[in-house]
């Protein structure tokens, strides 16, 4: 159930706003900001169309960057938001913005939920393996051996691994992009949008000020595209082998869907013949008589 995409209607200006962007230089959040509002302009909607949902972290500062129905979340909270948004009304596509840090520290059990429920949304993580808002304190996906502000001797936990963690966990689309290349990163958004169920989207980003590992150049020597190399994303083997496999290289793309497994709502009995969504079927209910028992 989505909403009739539009022709010739909105532009990338129908999303502007007058907030000034106070991300670092070099940040890779411009990157993931721009093909956003690409994808969604190249699928046809307008702002009020869709609702964006930003968790706490340098990325969710986008929540005034951009001209559309907006929520910002409390730290690791966005996805069970968002997937409350989905299911109320279905029509409207919503898209669910999170951090490293907060997506799989405090947020992991929400994650957890979302995928094995395969709720009918689109998850964009925006991947800078540290915790950039609290200036460069280390991630569960913070690298090995990696010098951060608040372990400068690197993290002695292990690297949470979290490719190989999502795939346990049979999600039904999975695709992992570069936050320096635009062009992709709008071909995964626009196929994440149209996706049955929920569609998570790992995006490896730059962190100029705190992450001096990952760098931008770094990240565009190492990563390739897989589907351009002829990657089959219905096999679900392969696909998670070479998401786990970063030894030489790192692939990108759409790395797997399957639509046949019915979403969550899909799967809701008493839904299956409701013409309505939840939000339409609100009504004003009298409770005066029930709030004079505690009176």
């Amino acid at each position: 159930m989505r909403i009739p995409l539009q022709t010739g209607g909105p532009n990338m200006h129908s999303y502007y706003t007058d907030t000034p962007c106070t991300w670092c230089d070099g940040c890779g959040d411009y990157g993931i900001w721009t093909a956003m509002k690409r994808a969604l302009v190249e699928l046809g909607y307008h702002p009020w169309q869709i609702l964006l949902c930003y968790d706490v972290g340098c990325h969710g500062n986008g929540a005034d960057k951009t001209r559309a129905y907006t929520f910002h979340g409390l730290h690791g909270r966005v996805l069970p938001f968002a997937a409350g948004a989905s299911l109320a009304n279905p029509n409207v596509p919503v898209i669910a913005f999170g951090g490293d840090g907060a997506s799989f520290s405090e947020g992991v059990g929400h994650m957890v939920h979302s995928v094995r429920s395969n709720y009918p949304m689109t998850f964009v993580l925006h991947n800078n393996a540290n915790y950039g808002l609290t200036t460069g304190q280390a991630s569960s996906l913070t690298w090995q051996d990696q010098p951060m502000n608040s372990s400068p001797n690197g993290i002695p936990e292990r690297t949470l691994p979290s490719m190989d963690f999502i795939f346990s966990l049979e999600p039904t689309f999975v695709a992992r992009g570069f936050s320096g290349n635009i062009e992709q990163m709008v071909r995964i958004f626009k196929t994440a949008l149209q996706h049955r169920g929920f569609a998570y989207v790992d995006i490896l980003q730059a962190c100029p000020t705190y992450n001096h590992l990952a760098t931008h150049d770094w990240l565009l020597s190492h990563v390739y595209d897989a589907n351009s190399e002829g990657h089959d994303p219905s096999n679900f083997e392969e696909a998670r082998r070479i998401a786990v496999d970063t030894t030489d290289r790192i692939s990108t793309g759409i790395l797997y869907q399957n639509e046949d497994i019915p979403s969550f709502y899909e799967r809701l009995i008493p839904r299956q013949q409701r013409k309505t969504t939840a939000v339409e079927e609100v009504e004003r209910t009298d409770v005066s008589e029930l709030m004079k028992e505690f009176v």
